[in-house]
């Protein structure tokens, strides 16, 4: 499928719908309709060239600001740069550090009241002040230690076609990047806005970090697409989550599991009226939060940076099935053994992709051994399909637990954990085993902090007749522990690799 490109997308919903409102922010009045938003992306282009800023470097979009992250990274993209988003929260050390992976001339476009050894350009022209406090957001021009052409220049620009490049998170060595083409972003945005069923009418409404692929696309780009609303909101909030939702006249909501399991333990689900669905990315949802939104539509998907967000999901009108992340959108999905043969419905291995929305190598060419000669790309996601072709995934490659020979996926076992109404979110992991290599062991977060000791030990010796009686005795944690918290990435997914180390530590600690 062909899709025109974004500043075309931008300047025809300026023309057609000019008043009609793009981006609003949660917390205040402001707000963008689509002629505002044109300007401001046509106000950056100009910047960008006078500046001479290269597609082959990039600009790091460093804005903590949810209205003006949208606007200046659509536009750089749009400018046919560049962008780069960054976690404001991410020290200015690695920010620095970051400009110098870009391999070109970089310029930073940063809200941080400090901002040490650069250089300022005052870009109150292109930040209104009803969109970007004034004096706030500068522009920076950087000067890393990068890659340069022969001629001791900025490296050249390779493409007239904007990109995001994002950088994975990685506990060793260099994270790799993902670059994304817009004709990629868009092609998987289109995807979403067809399966979603949006329209002009629609108003979203993202809580979700931007500088994460999901927000990007599933918020910003298919809002774009179908010439809708989304409403901006800096984090997640428990409280007076309903009441927002139904102030702002909300028609969908772009949730993950973790905030969902919030708002399931937190009381009544009183979704707005107007509600359509909500829409659940990240991981698979576990069945007992499924359960307490059984009212509402749900699209669960899968997705990954590396296929620009959506690769599956449930399509609108389906019910969402219990374990599954929905359908193929776009794209194929193969489940494959050791070995690399092709699984059967039903058997678990692991899954490949490609399709459009699917990067055909990562920056600088890293981690090929990803790829495959006819352009499958290893996800390290195991899984299954079933005979009416929906995904189920059952955990990381890295998750399975190898307890004397014997497979563990950690999901069976959290979804049994996850039965017990007093359970708010389990994670199971490998711990370190002198005779069996590695054995399960249990976090459970319970609804409430600051239980009585008796209660606890209550609810332990609960979790253990549940798994006795339902999983057999090599899938049984031998360990349950409470937990008031778990190490989380900025989307609030589980970070299992530090929840790992915290075994491995108890472990010790019991050793």
């Amino acid at each position: 499928m062909k899709v025109e490109p974004l500043a075309t997308l931008i300047n025809r919903r300026a023309a057609e719908s000019p008043h009609a409102s793009y981006l609003e922010d949660a917390r205040s009045d402001r707000s963008l309709d689509y002629a505002g938003f044109a300007e401001a992306v046509s106000a950056w282009r100009v910047l960008l060239d006078d500046l001479e800023v290269p597609g082959a470097g990039g600009v790091l979009v460093d804005l903590a600001d949810p209205l003006s992250f949208a606007v200046v990274h659509l536009a750089v993209v749009a400018a046919g740069r560049r962008s780069v988003p960054v976690d404001p929260d991410l020290p200015w050390a690695d920010v620095m550090r970051l400009s110098g992976l870009l391999g070109g001339a970089a310029l930073l476009v940063s809200d941080r009241a400090e901002r040490p050894d650069v250089t300022e350009f005052d870009v109150a022209a292109v930040a209104p002040a009803n969109l970007m406090p004034a004096g706030l957001v500068r522009a920076v021009q950087g000067r890393p230690e990068a890659e340069r052409s022969n001629d001791g220049g900025p490296a050249a620009q390779t493409s007239v076609e904007g990109s995001t490049l994002l950088f994975t998170s990685g506990s060793t060595g260099q994270p790799k990047g993902v670059e994304l083409p817009e004709s990629q972003l868009l092609f998987v945005a289109n995807a979403i806005a067809r399966n979603n069923g949006l329209s002009p009418d629609d108003r979203g409404y993202n809580p979700l970090p931007l500088f994460h692929v999901n927000a990007e696309v599933v918020g910003l780009l298919s809002t774009l697409v179908a010439g809708a609303t989304l409403v901006l909101d800096r984090r997640f909030h428990r409280t007076g989550f309903w009441e927002l939702l139904s102030k702002r006249r909300i028609t969908w909501l772009n949730a993950v599991p973790s905030m969902l399991a919030v708002l399931a333990r937190s009381g009544d689900i009183v979704p707005p009226a107007g509600l359509r669905f909500i829409r659940s990315a990240s991981a698979p949802l576990p069945d007992a939060v499924r359960a307490a939104f059984s009212g509402i539509p749900l699209i669960v998907s899968y997705g990954m940076t590396e296929g620009a967000s959506q690769i599956t999901a449930t399509p609108l009108g389906e019910p969402a099935r219990p374990g599954s992340v929905g359908v193929p959108l776009g794209g194929e999905v193969q489940v494959r053994d050791e070995g690399g043969k092709l699984l059967p419905p039903g058997e678990i291995g692991a899954l490949w992709l490609r399709g459009p929305g699917i990067i055909a190598q990562y920056f600088l060419g890293r981690a090929p051994e990803r790829f495959d000669a006819d352009g499958w790309l290893a996800t390290g996601d195991l899984g299954y399909v079933d005979d009416d072709g929906y995904v189920y995934l059952v955990g990381r490659s890295d998750d399975v637990i190898n307890r004397g020979g014997e497979k563990v996926y950690p999901a069976e076992v959290e979804d049994i954990l996850l039965k017990d109404a007093r359970v708010r979110e389990a994670v199971v992991v490998a711990r370190p085993d002198p005779i069996l290599g590695h054995v399960p062991v249990a976090y459970v977060i319970p609804p409430s902090v600051g239980l009585l000791q008796s209660e606890v030990v209550e609810l332990i010796d609960a979790l253990r007749d549940r798994c006795e009686r339902e999983l057999p005795r090599f899938k049984r944690p031998v360990d349950i522990r409470m937990i008031a918290d778990l190490p989380r990435a900025a989307t609030g997914k589980v970070q299992r690799s530090r929840v790992r180390l915290l075994a491995a530590a108890d472990a010790g600690a019991a050793a």
